[in-house]
């Protein structure tokens, strides 16, 4: 979840430029899987556990799947836990 809130610190974003793209669509799965050092197969695992937790949106180009943060479901849980736990 950090290193999406602020992809241009742990990420390079001149090849998603090449691409027409930008870390807007959010970080491709293969870049953070790289960063992680961990299976394809988990990384892809937790990121969907999070998106359908609501935690982060995908959106898929290609064969490639990019995952951004959902800031809305944040705040929303955010200040759930601040308020009511």
């Amino acid at each position: 979840m950090q290193w999406l809130k602020d992809p241009a610190r742990y990420f390079d974003e001149d090849s998603y430029r090449q691409q027409g793209l930008g870390f807007h669509i959010g970080v491709c799965v293969g870049d953070i899987q790289a960063r992680a050092g961990l299976a394809q197969s988990v990384v892809s695992g937790y990121l969907q556990l999070l998106k359908d937790a609501g935690l982060l949106d995908s959106e898929r180009i290609g064969k490639w799947t990019y995952y951004r943060r959902n800031e809305k479901t944040i705040a929303a849980f955010a200040e759930y836990a601040r308020d009511a736990l």
